[in-house]
């Protein structure tokens, strides 16, 4: 196993564990008190931890090399694991929204605001913000969609932690519809997380090519004088690694080892500016 794999591995392993912590601080303290905002923020950070979980799975898979079976890599799983994660916080949205309606409508809003609200609230806000940034760190690090999803289910949990925290200090002063307000609060937080997530994975799974990386490499092949044109550009991403696959018009009065050597340049370019990717280069001579 890699240095590259060990380290998300790690990162991914700690945040199982943080999330294991949150999760049952959350709902011992959510049962306790009868707080609407914390059992929502307990089950958000219940669905974390299966996140987590299938993150520290995706990202020991993701990286092991092609087979026979999988001639492009094992990188899907990654993108495979975040559409997973949307579905469950689109889960937990329905529940939050139905709970926090249903106490609405019948007036059975009270709970009880004791010194541990505020402390799992705040533990939670600090927790989250320091794997929020190790995630990411390591995600942007290794190009890992599956981190990057872990990532940002922790730094929503800030947010949506934060109007909990606000539904405290409101119903500590006898606003208690407050609470169940923050917990429709923290659904919107989730679908609009969801939603975004679910985007993306799919993009990667239907093999949509990644606009950023797609722009990236025509301004390159524009740059290399060598290239008199090209066609057939096609660019897809699998999990951390992006394929890319391009014909080029070069020269017609240059050797076949000519040709092959301004081919090899301009995968050599690409892979310099784009971390995993990996090139297919095609020339033909120019006219033809």
């Amino acid at each position: 196993m890699n240095k590259d794999t060990n380290e998300k591995k790690n990162v991914a392993g700690l945040s199982v564990i943080a999330a294991v912590f949150l999760t049952g601080f959350k709902l011992v303290v959510g049962i306790m008190t009868g707080s609407l905002g914390i059992l929502s923020e307990a089950l958000h950070s219940g669905l974390d931890l299966i996140a987590a979980v299938i993150t520290w799975f995706a990202v020991k898979v993701s990286d092991k090399p092609a087979d026979i079976d999988h001639q492009y890599g094992h990188g899907k799983i990654e993108n495979l694991s975040a559409l997973i994660e949307t579905i469950l916080l689109l889960v937990t949205c329905i529940w939050i929204v139905y709970e926090a309606v249903s106490r609405l409508l019948s007036g059975n809003t009270q709970i009880e605001v004791t010194i541990w609200s505020y402390i799992v609230v705040v533990s939670s806000i600090v927790i989250d913000f320091s794997r929020s940034r190790a995630l990411s760190r390591v995600a942007k690090k290794h190009n890992s969609q599956a981190l990057e999803a872990d990532a940002l289910h922790f730094s929503t949990d800030i947010w949506s932690s934060a109007v909990v925290l606000l539904g405290l200090i409101c119903a500590n002063f006898g606003y208690y519809m407050a609470d169940s307000i923050a917990a429709l609060g923290v659904a919107i937080i989730v679908v609009y997380v969801s939603v975004k997530l679910g985007r993306r994975a799919i993009d990667a799974l239907l093999d949509k090519a990644p606009a950023g990386i797609h722009k990236q490499v025509t301004q390159i092949l524009s740059n290399i004088p060598e290239i008199r044109s090209y066609h057939d550009l096609r660019v897809r991403t699998s999990g951390a690694d992006h394929f890319v696959d391009v014909t080029i018009h070069v020269d017609p009065l240059l050797g076949i080892r000519q040709a092959h050597l301004v081919s090899h340049k301009v995968g050599d370019i690409i892979c310099n500016n784009i971390s995993r990717c990996i090139v297919q280069v095609h020339y033909e001579p120019d006219g033809e």
